[in-house]
């Protein structure tokens, strides 16, 4: 594993301590040599975690729509910038570039951004771990609406449990660098048969 998207919010959020999980990650990706790849903005918690893994010497990798350079709220100084023509092209390509995704707090965008790319692990498009870091408990309630799922008949057990969770950072990066690929059944329960990449924008 060299590459771990970080999907999370452009505003800081109320509680500090989602802005100290933000740097933290970042710190402890680059002091385990990882790359981040993110969502290339220099505010909110995206900027913070870009910000901390830079300041640690790692590598940070940004993929940003065009539509948002233009509002000047991309990161100047990252290792790599892409810029891309959609909101798709640019989950496309971070999908493309990381070996595992987790998610941070945030809004509308970040759960977007986790959703689809957790589907596609349930169409068996991909198999890299998924993960969210649990900071005070901000994805309780999501993770209450995905029992739900299950108990309505709209997602597997098995499936649901391949959401990891954790709410220290250095516990969670553990468990996802130490988690085996996703076994080979997509959410029909039938050996996979859709795999590759990721469907075009």
């Amino acid at each position: 594993m060299q590459r771990i998207a970080i999907f999370c919010g452009s505003a800081s959020g109320v509680r500090p301590a989602y802005l100290s999980a933000a740097k933290a990650m970042g710190t402890a990706l680059a002091n385990r040599g990882l790359t981040l790849v993110y969502g290339g903005g220099n505010v909110g918690l995206m900027g913070a975690v870009a910000d901390a893994s830079l300041a640690s010497g790692g590598r940070v990798i940004g993929a940003i729509p065009q539509a948002l350079l233009d509002y000047e709220i991309a990161h100047r100084d990252l290792s790599e910038l892409h810029v891309v023509g959609s909101m798709h092209e640019r989950k496309a390509l971070m999908a493309e570039q990381s070996d595992a995704f987790i998610a941070l707090p945030g809004g509308f965008g970040t759960m977007d951004e986790f959703f689809e790319i957790l589907t596609w692990w349930q169409l068996d498009i991909h198999r890299k771990p998924c993960a969210l870091l649990n900071v005070e408990g901000f994805f309780d309630p999501l993770l209450a609406l995905c029992d739900h799922f299950v108990t309505e008949g709209f997602v597997k057990a098995e499936q649901r449990n391949m959401i990891l969770t954790d709410s220290d950072v250095d516990r969670l990066l553990d468990t996802v660098i130490n988690t085996p690929l996703a076994p080979l059944v997509n959410k029909w329960g039938h050996p996979n048969t859709l795999g590759g990449a990721p469907p075009e924008p």
